[in-house]
């Protein structure tokens, strides 16, 4: 037999955690061998040649499955049923896809911020069914497949650094400045972030290597929903005035209310917000927390080669 598309494996998947906590790389290879995969099979490599074909559906399987709130990750590598999922499997599914997940309100908001215009819910075995079944151009397919994968890694992301410290989220937020060309290094930056509340200010970092312009910091570990308000810009700000600072950066996991947007746009000194959407964006941007795992190389003919 062939090997599963992702969805296909979605209730294997589900059905491997249903009894205790699993370990993701024991699920591939009991389902590897459940499936009656040949050896052939179980060794057919991605393009990159880092991973198995089945190892990576299983895994976005299960990505798909968390996203709605079937199974829930205990540690890393692993992963157990949630009683939600314990609901759905009494309920003796034949299978599970994208259309059921969808019945979440969790997996709907997963689905929105990867932008539901990509059309990538059903991926075709053969790479010849995707372009003759889609609208797309096979450029578009490619592109929108990125975004997709892009946008799962920051929903990702985004849930990792809500579960984690309030001390992680500092170092996190060092990481991301230094990355991007602030603070000079890690050390230095950390020494300069970690006097927390210290009048209202989570840390400062420097724009130059003589400390001459400075930028103050204000990070907020918020869950889903939970929007900073105007008030706490306003507190913000005042912080700035009693350090006689002149620029700050408010940065959250949540997001702003209009009415806090507002605020920072009509204060007199600079405030740059940094929503959770942002801040993700900013670390794909700049590999925090990430790693790039395979480069693509889209090559078009050389008009100039061929020229008489």
């Amino acid at each position: 037999m062939s090997i599963p598309d992702y969805q296909t494996l979605m209730l294997p998947v589900l059905r491997k955690a249903e009894n205790g906590e699993v370990k993701i790389s024991v699920v591939i290879d009991e389902l590897s061998n459940e499936l009656g995969l040949t050896e052939d099979e179980k060794a057919e490599l991605l393009p990159s040649g880092k991973q198995t074909t089945v190892a990576n559906r299983i895994h976005w399987a299960k990505t798909y499955l968390k996203q709605a709130g079937l199974v829930d990750a205990t540690r890393r590598g692993y992963f157990i049923i949630s009683e939600r999922g314990r609901a759905v499997l009494a309920k003796n599914p034949t299978s599970l896809n994208n259309k059921i997940l969808e019945t979440f309100d969790e997996f709907q908001d997963f689905k929105s911020r990867q932008n539901s215009r990509d059309d990538t819910d059903d991926i075709p075995h053969d790479s010849k069914d995707l372009v003759e079944n889609s609208s797309k151009t096979p450029d578009e397919i490619m592109r929108s497949a990125h975004r997709t994968i892009d946008n799962t890694l920051r929903s990702e992301m985004l849930e990792k650094i809500r579960e984690a410290s309030p001390a992680f989220f500092e170092g996190l937020v060092v990481n991301s400045l230094v990355a991007m060309g602030y603070g000079g290094s890690v050390t230095n930056a950390g020494k300069a972030i970690g006097r927390s509340g210290d009048g209202g200010i989570d840390g400062v970092i420097d724009q130059d290597a003589l400390g001459l312009d400075r930028v103050y910091i204000q990070a907020k570990r918020y869950g889903d929903g939970n929007k900073v308000g105007s008030g706490a810009i306003r507190d913000f700000f005042g912080s700035l005035d009693r350090f006689k600072a002149s620029k700050g950066l408010f940065v959250t996991t949540s997001g702003f209310t209009s009415e806090a947007v507002e605020t920072a746009q009509m204060l007199s000194k600079r405030i740059v917000l940094i929503d959770s959407d942002t801040l993700t964006k900013l670390m794909v941007k700049y590999n925090v927390g990430c790693r790039v795992e395979e480069t693509l190389f889209v090559r078009k003919i050389d008009e100039d080669f061929f020229a008489d």
